[in-house]
């Protein structure tokens, strides 16, 4: 291990942290996942990883029998699979957009929360877009997307998967950026707390990754500068990506598919369904690795607002969907609104408008359900009832007959409604992209801290009133044994470093320094 000396010279000290405000400390707490295995972790990982390998054995015998053995037939041509590409690809945008939003208009409170949004992000997009695979029901197929003497610019799936893959470049790029500042401050926590080759392993890579960032005024600049860009990039191009993906369906001549508003009603649905993705898995990192003095239950309140917003909006784009292709009293609109609201689908569709629509409303608009618990439970809600709402979308105008006789009332063929049936294949595929994205979080930030340590000091010298910046100021972290829940100690992390609540005159409320100082992280 190296020596307090040979570590000052190759990584640089960071800025003075603010009054209150141990950066040392907060790292520790920030490397907990990284360092400390909770007795929790190999089972959760064990079990979200046979899930995925009952999703593979299940793809394998869709590549066998066809795409029949995920219940798609002549009548049922887009199903399951195009639902879950839209509905996973859109959960993906609400960490990077709010994110990038809560960036631009410089809400400080935002800081504890971007890492986790932003790794959110990172993880769920490329899950979505392997729904593509099973989607096109021979793997092959794929090279058509990605090699030019195949491409058919007039296809709206080729133009998706061009926006799609910069999308993903973007969001890589947008959390990688903010890490780097991180790297030499984790690498020097390290190089003092902890040993063995894992943690020169990691030490290793935060050299590689963080490059030659030495915390100049000029690469601040050229950071925050380049943050900024980025920032203001992602939204543009989430607008585009669930904007072409759309296109994919307005574009057909079929009744419930040729909407013009599914552009924007996409988008919302995406950010809709994101944000409420974002405060599922904030809840779980602040549950899990004990962030809870950094993390705090108006968190979750104001991520309830954004929450609210969209979903208030996207409830307005369906009451504006149906209505419109209702009141048009044309064969086809009218028999497929008749069967969304009162007929065969009418029990999904009515899911949604109580889970998605109704509930998270009034949990904000009511005092004493405006609380982390009604949050969580809406934004649980509010996930399922966003996939339940992407099947509505793509089946029933799917299964839909484009055969009309004069016998019967409406134009429309009795009877000749197609049927789709969920069967253990798709399900299968499905559960295990849902287990997927946990299982990506868990094994990310056993390499990377889970908190923006450098952003958090940064905003917190900025905001600190002036009494707190007057206060004395918190010099010396305390270690203390591993929190509930978390093994035993190893070579690699011999302490589990105590939040900051448990320092000497701290408060109630997990935060150290006068009760005026505890305001930095809300603002």
């Amino acid at each position: 291990m190296s020596t307090n000396s040979e570590v000052d010279q190759v990584v640089p000290a960071s800025a003075p942290a603010p009054a209150g405000v141990d950066e040392h400390e907060l790292m520790g707490v920030a490397m907990r996942p990284v360092v400390q295995t909770p007795r929790w972790w190999w089972p959760s990982v064990g079990v979200l990883s046979a899930i995925v390998v009952v999703g593979l054995v299940a793809w394998a015998v869709q590549l066998a029998d066809g795409v029949g053995a995920a219940g798609y037939n002549n009548q049922a041509f887009w199903a399951i699979y195009e639902a879950n590409l839209v509905a996973f690809i859109g959960v993906s945008y609400g960490g990077a957009v709010v994110s990038a939003i809560l960036r631009l208009t410089n809400a400080a409170w935002r800081a504890p929360l971007t890492r986790i949004a932003e790794a959110t992000a990172l993880v769920t997009l490329p899950v979505g877009m392997l729904f593509i695979i099973p989607h096109l029901g021979s793997p092959q197929k794929v090279w058509e997307l990605v090699w030019p003497p195949y491409w058919n610019l007039s296809s709206p799936i080729l133009w998706d998967f061009f926006a799609v893959s910069t999308y993903l470049l973007a969001t890589l790029v947008f959390f990688y950026l903010p890490l780097i500042p991180d790297l030499p401050l984790a690498r020097r926590w390290l190089s003092t707390e902890a040993t063995g080759r894992r943690a020169d392993a990691c030490r290793w890579l935060y050299r590689v990754l963080g490059g030659g960032w030495q915390g100049t005024p000029r690469q601040k600049k050229v950071l925050h500068l380049s943050i900024g860009l980025v920032a203001i990039m992602i939204i543009p191009l989430a607008v585009s990506v669930h904007s072409v993906l759309s296109f994919a369906f307005s574009s057909s001549s079929r009744a419930g598919y040729l909407e013009t508003i599914f552009p924007v009603y996409f988008v919302v649905a995406a950010l809709y369904s994101g944000v409420a993705l974002v405060v599922l898995m904030v809840a779980a990192g602040r549950r899990l690795f004990h962030l809870e003095a950094y993390i705090h239950p108006r968190h979750f309140v104001r991520l309830g607002f954004l929450l609210v917003a969209f979903g208030a909006a996207y409830l307005y784009l369906s009451f504006t969907e149906y209505l419109i292709d209702g009141y048009s009293g044309t064969t086809d609109n009218a028999s497929w609104v008749r069967q969304i609201l009162v007929g065969r689908y009418w029990a999904p569709f009515w899911f949604y408008v109580v889970a998605a629509g109704v509930l998270p409303l009034l949990v904000m608009a009511i005092k004493r359900t405006r609380t982390k618990g009604g949050v969580i439970t809406v934004s649980a809600l509010v996930v399922v009832a966003m996939w339940v709402k992407r099947l509505v979308i793509v089946i029933p105008p799917a299964t839909e007959p484009l055969l009309s006789s004069p016998a019967t009332p409406g134009g429309n063929l009795a009877g000749t409604w197609g049927t789709y049936h969920f069967t253990w294949v798709a399900i299968s595929i499905t559960v295990a992209a849902t287990a997927a994205i946990p299982l990506l979080l868990l094994v990310l930030f056993r390499f990377v801290p889970i908190l923006p340590v450098t952003e958090m000091a940064e905003l917190a010298t900025e905001t600190a009133p002036a009494e707190a910046v007057a206060a004395p100021a918190v010099t010396s972290a305390v270690l203390s044994p591993a929190p509930p829940g978390w093994g035993a100690a190893t070579s690699l992390g011999r302490y589990g470093v105590a939040p900051v609540g448990t320092l000497p005159g701290t408060s109630s409320n997990g935060l150290s320094g006068p009760a005026s100082e505890q305001r930095k992280w809300d603002r």
